[in-house]
């Protein structure tokens, strides 16, 4: 009886994972890829499309997927406050991360000057 009442709980607000919604899921994480791929293999060297403008899609497009395996596999998409702090602390930490190497680097020193 309690399992029944759980599930019926977990429906009402739409936090459990049915078939449709793990296809769903599947369908845009190899979507997602099969763009990827197409970039990689066929845009870039074909040259349709420069590789400095390539590599930021993919960066995009990998933190998007990145996103959806967080919040569907991990289970964080139903608990907004730990997808949040697993979202935003390790980007604030990249961010610092990359001032303080660009800083060590003297990539912003005129070294011209």
């Amino acid at each position: 009886m309690s399992s029944e009442s759980t599930e019926v709980h977990h429906e009402e607000h739409g936090e459990g994972m049915t078939r449709k919604k793990i296809f769903k899921v599947f369908g845009v994480l190899l979507g997602i890829t099969v763009i990827e791929f197409i970039i990689a293999l066929w845009l870039v060297p074909a040259g349709h499309i420069p590789l400095h403008w390539a590599n930021p899609v993919y960066i995009v497009l990998t933190l998007f997927k990145a996103f959806y395996i967080v919040a569907y596999f991990m289970h964080l998409k139903f608990e907004r406050i730990g997808l949040a702090l697993c979202i935003i602390v390790p980007i604030l930490f990249i961010i610092g991360l990359i001032l303080v190497l660009t800083n060590e680097s003297h990539y912003w020193v005129d070294l011209r000057a």
